[in-house]
């Protein structure tokens, strides 16, 4: 039994991929606050998704995984950023106030124009 290219190839991804989620496992732990915290969630969770959604095309060797690896892909770079950040804005609305750590806010002068 021999081992292509191809596997060492789609092993390097599924670790990667691994890796970039694990970080963002950690960072929903370790984060101080909510805003932090989604943003470890939707852009190390997309990149770890996308690398095995790369290590599975790579593996399958067939057209219509790869077309479904890269749509699936395209459909989490789109919605995971734009869903993180109308759940930030949605909880700032809300009244939950970043962590003392928090050097620049942004939404708050944001906000605070539209309001007037």
């Amino acid at each position: 039994m021999t081992i292509t290219i191809l596997q060492y190839v789609a092993a390097i991804l599924m670790i990667c991929g691994s890796v970039f989620s694990l970080l963002a496992a950690v960072g929903i732990l370790r984060l101080p606050d909510l805003y932090t915290r989604m943003h470890a969630a939707s852009k190390a969770g997309t990149m770890g998704a996308g690398l095995l959604f790369a290590a599975i095309a790579v593996v399958a060797l067939d057209g219509s995984v790869l077309l479904r690896a890269i749509a699936g892909f395209a459909f989490l770079l789109l919605t995971a950023p734009v869903s993180a950040h109308l759940l930030a804005r949605a909880a700032y609305l809300a009244g939950y106030s970043p962590s003392e750590l928090t050097k620049i806010n942004d939404l708050e002068t944001s906000i605070n124009k539209t309001k007037k």
